[in-house]
């Protein structure tokens, strides 16, 4: 990364954020310029020199903030508390934006009619436990949050499946018993004969503008920071 005296900031590249945010953008009347040159970032914004955008993947932002290379991103809080140890510790949520919405949730196979809540979860995963001697698997992108979200609930016989595919899919391919995934609205999981735990929501997300606290910051960027913020909230 370039230069101590520029603000940077990363945008998400693609998908359905990358849209979202050049809405906004639009919206607000803010442009980029210099888009692709050669000098090792992306976009400056119009008007705003001292003001450098990277574009990347979601899951790089949230590195990139980690680890101080840029002051501001805009990523789901999803991603920060799965990938950053101690996030409070590392990183602020400046804004939340009124797009990326969606919820973390336990869903479990519909056929399992008397499993509605976390403590019925955990009781049939103790019986799993004792008639088969294998743990409840959990088919997950979100294993830090997962892990979490389960020892508050106090549940313990079970393991994580790390899912690199469609995590939905996994109770029907018997890669996985119950699921932990993002949902917009549910459909998918209905379409895979799935339901959402009465108290099976572990996180409502949305796209934030966060700041990372690692990197160092200056007076002057400080300005500029809070000047971009309220240009776009």
């Amino acid at each position: 990364m370039v230069s101590e005296t520029k603000l940077k900031i990363a945008f998400p590249s693609k998908g359905r954020l990358r849209k979202d945010l050049e809405k906004l953008l639009r919206f607000k009347k803010i442009e980029f310029v210099e888009e692709g040159n050669e000098r090792n970032y992306i976009a400056k914004l119009a008007n705003q020199n001292d003001i450098l955008i990277y574009f990347m993947g979601a899951k790089e932002i949230v590195t990139q903030l980690d680890e101080g290379n840029i002051h501001l991103g805009i990523t789901g809080d999803d991603l920060v508390q799965e990938k950053i140890l101690d996030s409070e510790e590392k990183v602020t949520s400046e804004l939340t934006l009124d797009f990326g919405k969606a919820d973390l949730v336990v869903a479990v196979p519909k056929i399992w009619l008397d499993v509605t809540t976390m403590a019925d979860l955990d009781e049939i995963s103790h019986v799993k436990r004792m008639n088969t001697s294998k743990r409840l698997k959990v088919a997950t992108k979100y294993i830090n949050l997962t892990n979490r979200f389960f020892s508050k609930c106090g549940v313990t016989d079970y393991r994580t499946v790390g899912s690199s595919g469609s995590t939905e899919n996994a109770p029907f391919n018997g890669i996985a018993d119950i699921i932990v995934d993002i949902t917009s609205t549910g459909e998918t999981l209905k379409a895979n004969n799935l339901r959402i735990l009465d108290d099976g929501l572990i996180l409502k997300s949305s796209a934030n503008i966060f700041k990372s606290k690692t990197i160092k910051w200056t007076n002057d960027l400080e300005i500029v920071s809070n000047q971009f913020l309220k240009s776009i909230s």
